[in-house]
């Protein structure tokens, strides 16, 4: 049983190496053998030494606040229509847990293959550092899917690599900006509803930037939640539902939350973080890599469309 969530360093492969016939088989092997171990034990983990500036990571989180900060009639200009993922999702709109009420976070995705929905002048920048963070958030998503790919011991080393390599095009991956705001004082807050609701991620993995306020959860396989502290510099990584079946449950997609926090500092304190939801492309039919068919095969695109119908509230 997991009681914390493993550190991976990828020194020997992040995005600093500029040439990955660098690294050695030995070392490869061995980051691959601890992602394996940590997707399939506890279903997430941290990279430092990634690569990603932080300089980068800062600048995304403050032209993110810019945006939430602007009025709500402002942002409802650019609110996610039904037929895209592009957006903004206003608070209370999603609702991770069917179960609870919506969440208490509003969000802004962004993809390139959708429809391009920016603020027309008040966060003028924000389109141009969201294209640069999505790059290089791609970058390093194939040197993750490298060393996954190793991990799960696969004949063909590019095999996963080689399923998203339309990311940007017709592929649903997503960079996504989180804001939760300081909560409520008067009474508003419904029974049972939190910032975040219980779930796993949809897709194949995931990458999480968080600021340093804290609050996210991890259920670890005895069914205990705990915390998933953030570490300086490091992303935390997780594989999605999508990534599960696909292994044939030999990987886990794990439940996480964000709760409403008990001590006063933290409920009078906003919490901010970045997500880049990765997917295969839209056409990649996912059948178990053991050749069982424990699931039946399915596309990306219609496994995905199929969560988000469950996710979603109406307008």
């Amino acid at each position: 049983m997991a009681t914390t969530i493993p550190l991976i360093d990828f020194q020997h492969y992040g995005l600093h190496v500029e040439n990955t016939e660098t690294i050695s088989d030995e070392d490869l092997k061995q980051l691959g053998e601890e992602i394996h171990e940590a997707f399939r034990t506890i279903g997430f983990c941290y990279i430092k030494n990634h690569g990603i500036s932080q300089e980068l990571v800062d600048k995304a989180f403050k032209i993110s606040r810019d945006f939430f900060d602007l009025p709500v009639d402002t942002k409802t200009k650019v609110k996610r229509p039904i037929d895209s993922n592009n957006g903004w999702v206003a608070p209370g709109r999603e609702s991770l847990n069917p179960d609870r009420p919506g969440d208490l976070k509003e969000a802004f995705n962004f993809a390139p293959s959708g429809e391009k929905i920016f603020p027309d002048s008040d966060v003028l920048e924000m389109r141009k550092i969201f294209d640069e963070f999505f790059a290089v958030c791609k970058k390093m998503t194939f040197r993750i899917l490298d060393v996954l790919a190793v991990g799960l011991k696969l004949e063909d080393r590019d095999f996963l690599r080689q399923c998203h390599q339309d990311i940007g095009n017709k592929n649903q991956t997503t960079l996504r900006s989180l804001m939760y705001p300081p909560l409520p004082t008067d009474g508003s807050i419904l029974p049972g509803q939190v910032r975040c609701g219980e779930h796993s991620d949809y897709g194949t993995v995931t990458m999480l930037f968080q600021d340093d306020v804290g609050g996210l959860e991890v259920c670890n396989t005895a069914g205990e939640y705990i915390q998933a502290t953030p570490v300086p510099g490091a992303i935390c990584v997780n594989i999605g539902d999508l990534m599960q079946r696909w292994t044939a449950d030999k990987l886990m997609a794990t439940k996480h939350r964000v709760l409403i926090p008990e001590d006063e500092v933290r409920k009078n304190k906003g919490r901010q973080s970045m997500a880049f939801f990765i997917h295969p492309d839209d056409d990649c039919l996912i059948k178990c890599l053991d050749g069982s068919d424990k699931y039946q095969p399915i596309t990306a695109l219609d496994y995905l469309n199929w969560r988000f119908s469950l996710t979603f509230k109406n307008y």
